[in-house]
């Protein structure tokens, strides 16, 4: 359940800009805030299942948007690229590589 509401939070963060207000404020409330489904019903008025029925639907939007944009995926491996990167400055490794790993990096813009 962690892993998926990082990935959630990670998805929300590159995407949040290409969802409605509130879709936006019901994934903020409920994986940034941490909000259960009955306290975003009683705030905005409407049942735990509509507060449900969006938030999974949106899920499956930001899902989407990953499978076509990659956008959190590329982060992924900017981050596990450059963290080789530094262990390799650390540790005076072979250029060879560390070119290597720049090029990579170019790449995946």
């Amino acid at each position: 359940m962690l892993e998926k509401t990082n990935r959630m939070n990670y998805l929300y963060d590159f995407y949040q800009a290409l969802l409605t207000p509130k879709q936006s404020s019901y994934m903020a409330l409920y994986y940034l805030d941490d909000y259960s489904l009955g306290e975003i019903a009683e705030e905005y008025d409407v049942s735990r299942q509509a507060v449900y029925d969006n938030i999974k639907r949106t899920e499956a939007m930001l899902e989407e948007y990953e499978e076509k944009l990659l956008l959190f995926e590329k982060f992924q491996k900017r981050s596990e690229l450059i963290s080789k990167m530094k262990e390799f400055m650390d540790n005076g490794e072979n250029n060879h590589d560390f070119n290597d790993m720049i090029a990579e990096l170019e790449k995946l813009d």
